[in-house]
């Protein structure tokens, strides 16, 4: 599936960012390959950025950012600037997740991603499919029954 649907959050709650796929396992033990090159554009007003992507099955996060000792910090892109200007700062790219799922189930299973900021201040933003002139934010995802 793909999605070219620009979807924009100032939250540091995941939601979701309009991709999506839906695949039925053939046998009770199938394995689901899920490849994602998800695109996106991170921008705050000032000092540091981030945010970043995970993987969710139905309702269960099944694939997520590496966390900080306490586990606050499921972000998978941070870019720190230490600037007094308080100048802008953007990271735009395509982030990549694979992951081999075992659902256990025969049933129809729907994967999608999500997106959050690590930080709600400073006019932190985070786009998924992000679309302005010369961009191609178009987002992929595919499903293999293995």
């Amino acid at each position: 599936n793909s999605t070219t649907s620009e979807v924009s959050s100032t939250s540091t709650s995941f939601m979701d960012t309009g991709l999506n796929c839906t695949i039925q396992p053939k046998f009770q033990t199938s394995k689901i390959l899920i490849i994602v090159n998800q695109y996106y554009r991170i921008i705050r007003s000032q000092h540091y950025g981030g945010g970043g992507f995970q993987l969710v099955r139905g309702s269960t996060v099944i694939q997520t950012g590496p966390n900080n000792a306490t586990g606050a910090q499921p972000y998978h892109q941070y870019l720190s600037l230490n600037s007094s200007a308080g100048n802008s700062i953007q990271m735009y790219g395509r982030f990549p997740i694979t992951f081999l799922d075992t659902p256990n189930t025969l049933s129809a299973i729907v994967y999608k991603t999500q997106m959050a900021c690590n930080s709600s201040a400073d006019s932190s933003q985070i786009r998924a499919q992000y679309q302005s002139t010369g961009e191609n934010g178009e987002s992929e995802m595919i499903c293999m029954k293995i």
